[in-house]
């Protein structure tokens, strides 16, 4: 399980209910898991309309009335407007001289992991990339990440959940604190295509050179179907416009940050799945820098150790905090 309790599958558990047809090996799974944070994290769950996932979200609450004897109640309902979430692939193909295969026969499982491996990192960054910053209105091929539901600061729907911490110019980065659950955030894939990513062992296959010369390989191909689903902003913060360079001179806001989006953060009155706080390591160099006072009377560390996906990592308020490349510390200034 990725996290200590978690009630909800993740990619982990979805790629060992695979079975052993050959597809993603443990040792896959475990290189993923490393690569990426995100995809160790996040619960994964089937789009209900083939390729998209619709849903609706409730944008307003009904009313309710006192009522006595022989009067009557008018009809109330919430507001709900209808999402509809789509999905995109992503495939990386690895391709060794049957020749070498040959020549290091002994080797030849290891030659394969090795170049999985690199793949697989080409994968899951782009991936995790497109988590955080792709929009399908620039890029229609990619899927729409969380950036692109939370990018414009506001007084009510997902702007109002973007906390400004007040950087400018473009040399800020963004914490990220996410439910993963059904009802919250989620990513999706197809109904018809597992989740997770699929290895495709496509076996000896003629291929050509630079010069265009031909020679035999064999190839696999590493597909990763996905999509992203926020089923309830209110179950996402993002902490945007921190000024990189001024938060490492002086990270002293770092904690009014966190408290302030632990407390726009629904999660914390209502468990719907499991909660992350996604972040940079200047991020959590910060976290660090203030975690002992040792300067003064008081004395003690804000964050307290926790395990996720078979590490240990900091955590706050309950909430683990997850360092993750993949988020810019180059961003530019949200409005």
């Amino acid at each position: 399980m990725a996290v200590v309790g978690q009630p909800y599958l993740d990619l982990i558990d979805i790629e060992k209910q695979k079975g052993a047809d050959g597809k993603v090996t443990s040792a896959l799974i475990n290189i993923v898991t490393k690569l990426s944070p995100v995809l160790a994290t996040a619960f994964v769950g089937a789009c209900n309309n083939k390729t998209t996932h619709k849903h609706a979200i409730r944008s307003g609450k009904g009313a309710a009335a006192w009522g006595r004897i022989y009067k009557g109640i008018a009809a109330s309902k919430g507001n709900t407007f209808q999402v509809e979430d789509t999905t995109g692939f992503l495939e990386a193909r690895t391709e060794i001289d049957c020749r070498l295969l040959e020549l290091e026969k002994d080797n030849a499982a290891q030659f394969k992991m090795n170049e999985a491996e690199s793949q697989l990192e080409v994968v899951t960054e782009t991936f995790e990339s497109a988590f955080f910053y792709a929009d399908t209105a620039s890029a229609p091929d990619e899927i729409k990440g969380l950036g692109a539901r939370f990018g414009t600061i506001a007084t009510s729907g997902p702007g109002n959940q973007i906390i400004d911490a007040g950087g400018t110019g473009s040399d800020n980065m963004s914490v990220w604190i996410v439910t993963w659950g059904p009802k919250a955030c989620a990513l999706i894939h197809p109904s018809n295509v597992a989740g997770g990513i699929d290895r495709e062992q496509m076996g000896k296959q003629r291929v050509l050179d630079e010069n265009g010369d031909p020679y035999y390989a064999e190839e696999d191909i590493y597909r990763l179907h996905t999509g992203v689903s926020v089923g309830d902003w209110r179950y996402v913060v993002r902490i945007a416009n921190i000024d990189v360079s001024a938060f490492e001179a002086d990270p002293s806001e770092a904690y009014n940050l966190l408290r302030e989006a632990y407390y726009k953060h629904r999660g914390r009155i209502s468990n719907m799945g499991t909660t992350v706080i996604y972040c940079r390591k200047e991020f959590l160099e910060g976290l660090d820098k203030l975690g002992t006072n040792s300067g003064g009377t008081e004395n003690y560390v804000r964050l307290k150790p926790m395990e996720v996906a078979g590490k240990e990592v900091e955590s706050y308020r309950g909430w683990p905090l997850i360092e993750t490349e993949n988020l810019l510390a180059t961003e530019a200034q949200v409005p």
